[in-house]
């Protein structure tokens, strides 16, 4: 007879209904305590270090902190044994968040954990945490993944890069395609050697669709704006009684941008409509090495300094992409020929052609593109390459910011190279070798996204603090425009929201024939595509257009506003006062004084 493990993780069509039958039967005679998340705040830490001893549940273990447990049970899956939990009556639209710490090794104390949820929770998102550890290999990466019964379907929610001797923190989250009665929440190691995995402090906590808006809201409210209080007084020091007040808000203070391309040059529709909407720009191709140097010696650029131009006439900030490509599909032909000194030469011109023809024009460089899938340049250069980059560019360049940048880190679960605590190990290895790091740059060309693991994500990385941008922002073409659309308003909301992020850029210039690489906002004629839609509604709410109102009896005024430059207005009767003033990110209340004069 084939053990329970293997019928849970590979189900028959034929053997659903009987495994469901045993799940049932573990579960009879307990009855779960009913779960509520009706005061739960989303809890954004998050841990990048390995430590000795599991720090405690977060939400207490929220839905697995009352589950029932059958000991001497295994789930096999690829050779690997793993805990796992099972939970009933999981719905399509909640957020899930999940969290957990833990070594590599299984022992006595490996368990199936059988959670009966109730059906009012079938509305909401669910996050997953805990701390994990292995036994065997040095380090290996864990991923959690959950399986739905009913069709078989397993999704990666979160992946942590575990060691053996300390405990690592597991933090992801998932929503499901459909309302599942029964799912088998369990965790896997890519590595073969890996014998067991041990967990500690598993949490799961469900949030509803508006819990997890409010969450957003709040976050904005906390790091994207800031309230005022205007204090409006005469000539002789007397507090104001209904003065009117009027504030316009000129300059936004969060970047929000689109990648272009030289089609926008000479292109006044064009260049009216991106003028209109966003305040930060990158270069699609025109700053690449392949670009700006096709043969040896033949510098080209014309394209570049033309976009730059345009964008500093029009007081946009522009990011530098990239100085160097590890893809080696992506290095001019030209280079991959070089090897040795020459190739050592090559890359020093680079640097020193690029940012001293450009040194302080660029607000960031994406020094290295893609240096967790590809390695091109330190293959053939050594270990160092990397970091010799960065000093030699922050010395060419000592106002910029410096980035890695690369994709699939907040897109997606299952590729270990560009995970969270991948990009913080390689990060660490560099500053090990003298690299003073600057920025993270995550590309995000999403498919469908999986917010409470994006969110996940960006609160592992948060614990960085490092500036943190979305750089090149789109939703796969294989959806259509209405699909593509709702899933990039998720992600911009999600982006704006988290503390973490500091600037959000698109990737969407548009190219001669009117497309784009994966995602236009819009046609041709510059009307716009749903994406389009979906951009200019947020860009309204993201703004404070106008607050008018008039002084209390106290004289003063108090309004939230977002972050950036403001012009201020007041009048009463004959008197008047005008001025301008900025809001920068402050946990304090913005408190402007005003003297009113007689107007000329």
């Amino acid at each position: 007879m084939e053990d329970a493990g293997s019928l849970l993780l590979l189900p028959p069509p034929a053997r659903r209904v009987l495994i469901i039958l045993a799940l049932l039967l573990l579960t009879a005679g307990s009855l779960a305590r009913r779960a509520s998340s009706d005061a739960v705040r989303y809890d954004y830490r998050a841990y990048t270090e390995c430590k000795p001893h599991p720090e405690p549940a977060l939400y207490n273990g929220g839905i697995l902190g009352w589950a029932s447990k059958t000991t001497e049970f295994r789930i096999d899956d690829e050779g690997n044994y793993s805990p796992a939990f099972v939970l009933y009556n999981l719905s399509a639209a909640t957020a899930y968040s999940f969290s957990c710490l833990g070594p590599s090794h299984m022992s006595s104390d490996n368990f199936l954990t059988l959670i009966q949820v109730p059906k009012k929770i079938w509305d909401f998102l669910t996050v997953n945490r805990c701390w994990v550890k292995l036994e065997g290999p040095a380090s290996a990466h864990v991923k959690a993944r959950i399986l739905t019964l009913e069709n078989a379907a397993s999704q990666c929610i979160g992946t942590a890069l575990v060691r053996n001797d300390c405990w690592s923190f597991l933090k992801g989250g998932f929503t499901l395609n459909a309302a599942s009665q029964t799912s088998v929440l369990y965790f896997q190691t890519v590595s073969p050697d890996a014998s067991t995995i041990s967990i500690k402090s598993a949490s799961l906590q469900p949030f509803s669709p508006d819990q997890w808006t409010q969450h957003r809201e709040d976050r904005i409210q906390l790091n994207r704006k800031r309230f005022v209080n205007i204090h409006v007084s005469d000539g002789n020091g007397s507090r104001v009684v209904g003065a009117k007040v009027a504030v316009h808000q000129i300059t936004r203070d969060f970047p929000f941008g689109s990648a272009i391309s030289r089609t926008i040059l000479g292109n006044k529709a064009y260049q009216d409509w991106f003028n209109a909407r966003f305040n930060a720009a990158v270069f699609e191709n025109e700053l690449k090495w392949y670009a700006t140097e096709p043969s040896p010696g033949k510098e080209d650029y014309a394209a570049a300094d033309e976009l730059l131009r345009f964008v500093q006439s029009n007081d946009v900030m522009a990011r530098g992409h990239n100085i160097f490509w590890e893809d080696p599909k992506y290095t001019p032909r030209w280079v991959k020929n070089l090897t040795g000194s020459q190739l050592r030469a090559a890359v020093a011109g680079r640097i020193e052609s690029l940012l001293s023809r450009y040194k302080g024009d660029f607000v960031h460089w994406d020094v290295s593109n893609e240096m967790l899938h590809f390695d091109f340049y330190e293959n053939r250069l050594g270990g160092n390459a990397t970091a010799e980059f960065f000093a030699t560019a922050k010395r060419a360049d000592p106002l910029a910011t410096l980035f890695l940048n690369d994709f699939n880190v907040v897109e997606v679960c299952d590729d270990v190279s560009s995970s969270a605590d991948s990009y913080v190990s390689r990060l660490r290895r560099l500053a090990d070798a003298g690299v003073t790091f600057e920025g993270i740059g995550l590309e995000g060309h999403f498919g469908r996204p999986n917010i409470p693991y994006v969110r996940a994500v960006l609160d592992k990385l948060g614990t960085l603090r490092l500036p943190v941008w979305l750089t090149e922002i789109d939703i796969s073409s294989s959806f259509d425009q209405k699909t593509q659309a709702a899933y990039l308003e998720e992600v911009l909301r999600e982006g704006f929201a988290h503390p973490a992020v500091d600037g959000i850029m698109l990737w969407t210039a548009m190219d001669a024939n009117a497309s784009c690489y994966q995602m236009c906002l819009t046609d041709g004629n510059f009307s716009n595509l749903p994406a389009g839609e979906v951009v200019d509604r947020l860009l309204g709410e993201w703004q404070t257009r106008e607050v008018l109102g008039a002084t209390n009896d106290r004289g003063s005024f108090n309004f939230s506003a977002f972050l950036g430059e403001y012009k201020l207005s007041v009048t009463y009767q004959n008197l008047s006062a005008e001025g301008t003033f900025s809001l920068a990110r402050s946990d304090d209340t913005k408190h402007i004084n005003v003297r009113l004069r007689v107007s000329a």
